[in-house]
């Protein structure tokens, strides 16, 4: 594919994917605090069937919100449906993944130094990865282990933990990040399609027919969207991930993601709580700790030049060769690479300037995180790479 429409609709997807993924977020996280923040209404209203209710203020106005305890004698005129939302950010999500790890595999998803994979072995273990841990998920969640979430979450944070070692053996760490995120999201559509509608369309018709609704259903679209709400901030980790290379490209990356995406839903679980008006910091400082904890474990090793070390460091003249050579068929006014044909965030490393401009960040990422250059695609050689860890580390000490 053209390079210049491969960019076009890389942007319009991706900005398609975060306005339908706001949406959907935002609706999920407001209709978890509102069911939250319910109190017991008055005995007229409960007289009426209603559970709990609300009183809120936004925008200038004041809103009386109320919910049944199953469902209103009958169906209003109008009833909001809330599902395109999760819907279309599953799907431009999916759309995404493809272009990007799909139809770019042999560039962003397969890694020869990982394995030595075929665009279409490599498009295969993603899909069938997808199917496997959404198939596994659904199995689960339909069993009687759904009323025991103490254990039913513990198996399912193994099975991520499975899928993510595994998927870091055959995949490039980035496209490794990415299918674990288009996992978790695809099972939270899942939970919208498989689960939550059918149990809303239940209710529906039994007060249309005018019968009594099982309150089996309201409690099985509740469990749904209540798993939803914690695999949130995992995926909006992993959507962002691929700017952090420290956490993809660590060699025990897959144990990082696992304790990020612990983190992360201990962060979710301090704000549900305290929606119930349960203050309880102490989860939101372990997970701070944890984040602290979790940095420090995974830091590179700070440079240190010995005497004997500063005699050989090689010449600005050096690096500025090693980088026409190794980088400057991205990083340059006139792109040579297939793929980049601009150069990445604006970056000519075209005089020794500039490199020495940007070496703390070409440090970060040529050395430490070593993601640079793009799947080592130039072959920048481990010798190179200590040779410009001297230079840094001897440009610092100056």
């Amino acid at each position: 594919m053209d390079p210049y429409i491969n960019e076009w609709l890389n942007l319009v997807i991706r900005f398609a994917h975060l306005i339908t993924g706001i949406a959907w977020i935002g609706a999920s996280f407001y209709f978890v605090w509102l069911d939250n923040h319910l109190q017991t209404p008055p005995k007229t209203k409960a007289e009426q069937g209603i559970a709990g209710d609300l009183w809120a203020i936004h925008g200038g106005g004041f809103y009386e919100i109320a919910k049944y305890k199953l469902a209103p004698p009958h169906i209003p005129s109008t009833l909001h449906w809330f599902k395109w939302e999760a819907y279309s950010t599953w799907i431009t999500g999916f759309l995404l993944l493809s272009l990007m790890f799909y139809l770019g595999a042999e560039t962003y998803l397969i890694d020869k130094r990982v394995a030595d994979l075929s665009p279409f072995q490599a498009i295969l273990l993603g899909i069938g990865a997808i199917v496997l841990g959404v198939g596994s998920y659904e199995a689960l969640v339909r069993t009687k282990l759904r009323n025991y979430s103490g254990v039913l979450g513990l198996i399912l944070i193994l099975l991520v933990t499975a899928l993510a070692y595994g998927l870091t053996q055959v995949f490039s760490a980035r496209g490794a990040y990415m299918h674990i995120g288009a996992i978790m999201g695809t099972i939270m559509a899942g939970n919208v399609f498989f689960g939550i509608m059918p149990s809303q369309r239940a209710l529906v018709n039994a007060v249309a027919k005018g019968s009594a609704p099982d309150p089996a259903y309201g409690l099985n679209a509740k469990l749904r969207s209540t798993h939803n709400t914690y695999i949130t901030l995992p995926v909006l980790f992993i959507m962002i991930s691929n700017h952090y290379p420290m956490t993809f490209n660590h060699s025990a990356n897959w144990l990082v993601l696992m304790v990020i995406v612990v983190i992360t839903a201990m962060v979710r679980q301090y704000f549900v709580l305290r929606h119930f008006g349960k203050q309880k910091p102490l989860i939101l400082i372990a997970a701070v700790l944890a984040t602290i904890v979790l940095a420090m474990a995974i830091a590179p090793p700070t440079a240190q030049l010995t005497k004997q070390q500063e005699q050989h460091v090689i010449s600005d003249k050096q690096v500025l060769q090693m980088f026409q050579q190794r980088c400057n068929t991205c990083h340059s006014e006139q792109a040579t690479d297939p793929v980049f044909t601009v150069a990445p965030a604006g970056l000519s490393f075209s005089d020794i300037d500039t490199i020495k401009q940007w070496a703390p960040r070409i440090k970060a990422r040529v050395l430490d995180a070593q993601d640079m250059p793009f799947m080592n695609k130039t072959v920048m050689t481990d010798t190179e790479r200590q040779q410009l860890a001297h230079w840094i580390a001897n440009l610092a000490q100056q």
